[in-house]
């Protein structure tokens, strides 16, 4: 590790993170959690949320693509994704989901503000966001897409996502 200039998990654990939450909502494929669980340690991101049908560790599964991020990356579980973004809301975040909308934000426009807190909502693989987020969340950013395909893979979005978040939050504190 000391070669490769990582973090311990104890040295991961006590550092700072990005002001930045990740909500999986509905993920059916434990994988793509796994995956996410991996991409936000590797940003050191806050949090994640689990929401509804979405797995929670320790499993198996999950651990196959996580290789280790469950035991560093502070995640909780609420049944429903509406109650989670709503708490979001009440400690002071500006929340978004990932999704194609009328009134989406295009990825490479959205400005991170200096000292926001921020959480992405990530929708099931088929399904998308719950039409239950449109009155409730802060808005929608959507990633720009040239091919045949209208969606990425949710780990793909979400890292995305998180890295255009995480490259203005690091921007902003440096």
């Amino acid at each position: 590790m000391a070669e490769l200039h990582r973090a311990t998990l104890e040295e991961f654990s006590s550092q700072k993170k990005i002001p930045l939450v990740v909500v999986l909502d509905d993920i059916r494929s434990m994988n793509n959690v796994g995956s996410v669980f991996r991409t936000c340690d590797g940003l050191a991101t806050e949090r994640i949320i689990l929401c509804g049908i979405t797995a929670c560790p320790p499993n198996k599964e999950i651990s196959k693509t996580a290789l280790g991020a469950t035991e560093s990356v502070a995640w909780t579980y609420e049944k429903d994704v509406v109650t989670a973004v709503k708490q979001l809301q009440t400690d002071g975040y500006k929340v978004y989901m990932v999704e194609q909308t009328d009134d989406s934000i295009m990825l490479q426009d959205f400005k991170v503000i200096e000292n926001q807190k921020i959480a992405i909502v990530m929708g099931n693989e088929v399904f998308g966001v719950s039409d239950r987020l449109l009155d409730v969340v802060d808005g929608a950013i959507e990633i720009p897409q040239f091919g045949t395909k209208h969606s990425f893979n949710v780990t793909i979005a979400a890292g995305i996502v998180m890295w255009e978040i995480a490259k203005q939050l690091h921007t902003l504190v440096s």
